[in-house]
């Protein structure tokens, strides 16, 4: 069945694809895991998920798969017994990586053999659903060494794509603004920043680039400049996030540290930014490791191998640890955009986690501004949001007795 020209239901493939995607599932079991702060497994994929990515209005966790699939799942569903997701199919090709674009009527893929951007159409149905609609054509080739990153600029003024030694800014049309050869030998990581002012990128280097993108006053794109760098680590950076005011950012390097950091500074007069805190985790000094900020900066995930780790950035203490998450390594994580979720990738399912440490550092925070408040309105106000996050707070903690 075609909608828009775009197979929504499930794909008739040929017998020798069936047999393998059989295969392919008898040799690998859905991997179990438990905990008390595991909020929902999301299931539906028939291959290992390679990314996600959550819609700004919070409404919808995109995925994508080797199964040759992207899903659009509810977020709304997280707490619910079943999880509502829509699919559309990568027709002849799989994506690697998925990104929604800001108004969130469209998502973005990295095609696997194609090499190349393709952009699909998001249009509501009137039961509430999606059609997917392919814009009729790809974006050139540009990379030639594999691509580890996508993304889109909240501003919808540009996209970026980033390989191993180049990042590319494009226009919305498939036109090329800039080019950036990051000089970082063999880039790991690469975002656009939550303002959409900077794009920064990782690598074999024991620091994080960071480059503005500018646009005149009429909204021409106008130059790519260096702004600034965050150097203090030993070894090479595995990755890297900023805040969702752009004001923060966290890098976790091979010198088996993290750290934590003040970059709303004045770049444009050498001002530097602010190391805040240096934090431990051993196992980022023995191979890949990657990194999640929540969007206030109060809580930092990591993934090494197959497990997560959760800390704070107030004294850079672990608070969780989700051992064997997954039954192959992470492959994504990320907090929505309300801060209260994590979710992460690597088999063939989704597993979204209570941030509890996020709720325990809106607890302290409350604390301190309560004790500080003179005003009898503020104290009131404060006390509310004191008590909601204490509430939310114990109710997770009451199944771990």
């Amino acid at each position: 069945k075609k909608a828009n020209g775009v197979s929504v239901e499930k794909p008739v493939g040929s017998k020798k694809l069936k047999q393998q995607q059989r295969s392919r599932k008898e040799k690998q079991p859905q991997h179990n895991f438990t905990h008390p702060l595991l909020a929902s497994a999301l299931k539906g994929h028939s291959g290992n998920i390679t990314c996600l990515d959550f819609s700004s209005n919070g409404k919808y966790l995109a995925t994508c798969s080797d199964d040759r699939t992207v899903r659009i799942w509810s977020t709304k569903d997280f707490l619910e017994r079943d999880h509502r997701c829509l699919r559309a199919n990568v027709e002849l090709d799989h994506a690697t990586l998925v990104r929604f674009s800001p108004d969130c009527r469209a998502f973005i893929v990295w095609l696997a053999n194609e090499d190349t951007l393709r952009v699909y159409k998001m249009a509501k149905r009137e039961d509430g659903g999606f059609t997917f609609t392919v814009a009729p054509e790809d974006f050139p080739k540009k990379h030639r060494a594999p691509v580890i990153n996508i993304a889109i600029a909240e501003t919808g003024k540009f996209i970026m794509t980033a390989s191993r030694d180049l990042i590319v800014i494009w226009n919305l049309k498939g036109e090329v603004l800039a080019t950036i050869n990051t000089s970082q030998m063999n880039s790991a990581h690469a975002v656009i920043s939550p303002c959409s002012r900077f794009v920064a990128s990782c690598g074999f280097t024991p620091d994080v680039k960071v480059w503005e993108v500018c646009f005149n006053k009429t909204g021409n794109f106008r130059e790519v400049v260096r702004a600034f760098e965050l150097k203090g680590h030993t070894a090479r950076v595995h990755s890297f996030a900023f805040s969702s005011d752009s004001r923060r950012m966290a890098t976790v390097s091979k010198d088996g540290t993290w750290k934590f950091w003040d970059i709303s500074v004045e770049y444009k007069k050498q001002q530097d930014p602010y190391l805040l805190l240096t934090g431990r985790h051993v196992e980022a000094a023995s191979g890949p490791c990657r990194l999640a900020l929540s969007p206030d900066a109060q809580v930092l995930a990591l993934a090494s191998g197959c497990s997560l780790w959760l800390y704070n950035t107030r004294q850079g203490k672990q608070e969780e640890h989700f051992s064997q998450a997954h039954g192959e390594p992470v492959a994504d994580l990320t907090f929505d955009t309300t801060g209260r979720f994590l979710a992460s990738c690597g088999d063939r399912a989704v597993r979204v986690f209570h941030n509890a440490p996020g709720h325990r550092a809106v607890v302290e925070e409350m604390r301190g501004l309560l004790r500080k408040a003179t005003n009898e309105s503020t104290r009131r106000r404060l006390q509310q949001q004191l008590n909601q996050a204490q509430a939310a707070l114990d109710s997770l903690e009451a199944p771990r007795g």
